[in-house]
C-alpha cells in the first residue's frame, strides 16, 4: 500500500476582499483520482482547493484557497508520501497587490499587475527523494511537445496530457506520456473510469 498525495480543484488569487482569479477546474478528476486509489487499497490525502463536489469519505482532506496555501500544505506533506498525482489547476499568476477594501468604479481603466505563483508541481520535483510524480497538463496546441518539456522541467515521472474540455466537465479524454515522449496510454469517456484507467498505469508503472 502506497500513501498517495493528490492536489485536485482551482486555485483563488485575490483581488481585493470578494474578487478573485480562478478558473473552471471542478475537482472532479482529483476525486475520481482519490477513489480509485483508495479503491485499490491505497492511503489518500487531497490537498484541494475550492470546489462544490465531495472528495470520498476515506481520503483525508485538506482545504485550501490560494495556490501559495496548496505549495505550504503540500511541503509539509510530501515528505510523508510514497508519491503524488498532481491534478490541481492551481492559478498561474496573482496580483502584485490586493486591495484591502472593494475595487470600486471610476470610470478610467483599471490596471492589475501579476507576476507568476510558485509551481507546486515543480517545487515538489525539486526536494523529492525516492517519491514519485505524476502531473495533469492542460494544453491547447503541441500538446505532446508542451507537456513534455513540463516533464522534465517538474522531474515528473509521468505526465498526463488533456484539453480544455475537461474543465467542469464530467467526461474527460487524455494521454499519458512517459520521459522518453512515448504515449503508453490513452483513455477518454468518464472520469470515474479514466481515472480507474490511469490509476492501473501508475500502478504498473511507479508503484508495483
Amino acid at each position: 500500500m502506497s500513501r498517495i498525495l493528490i492536489t485536485s480543484g482551482p486555485t483563488r488569487q485575490y483581488l481585493d476582499p470578494i474578487r478573485y482569479l480562478t478558473n473552471a477546474s471542478s475537482g472532479r478528476m482529483g476525486s475520481a483520482l482519490a477513489a480509485a486509489a483508495l479503491e485499490a487499497g491505497h492511503e489518500v490525502v487531497v490537498v484541494t482547493g475550492p470546489v462544490e463536489i465531495e472528495y470520498p469519505g476515506q481520503a483525508q482532506v485538506i482545504p485550501v484557497i490560494s495556490t501559495e496555501e496548496m505549495l505550504e500544505a503540500c511541503l509539509d506533506l510530501f515528505p510523508t508520501c510514497d508519491g503524488l498525482i498532481g491534478v490541481a489547476a492551481a492559478c498561474d499568476y496573482r496580483p502584485v497587490t490586493v486591495a484591502d477594501s472593494k475595487i470600486r468604479k471610476t470610470g478610467e481603466p483599471l490596471k492589475v499587475h501579476f507576476v507568476e505563483t510558485p509551481d507546486v508541481v515543480a517545487t515538489l520535483g525539486a526536494v523529492k527523494e525516492s517519491q514519485w510524480i505524476v502531473a495533469f497538463a492542460l494544453e491547447m496546441e503541441d500538446q505532446r511537445m508542451r507537456a513534455l518539456q513540463k516533464l522534465e522541467r517538474k522531474s515528473c515521472d509521468l505526465i498526463v496530457v488533456n484539453g480544455p474540455k475537461a474543465l467542469d466537465s464530467s467526461d474527460t479524454e487524455l494521454e499519458i506520456i512517459d520521459p522518453q515522449g512515448t504515449v503508453i496510454g490513452s483513455f477518454s469517456g468518464g472520469k470515474v473510469q479514466v481515472a480507474k484507467d490511469v490509476l492501473r498505469v501508475i500502478q504498473q508503472r511507479l508503484i508495483d
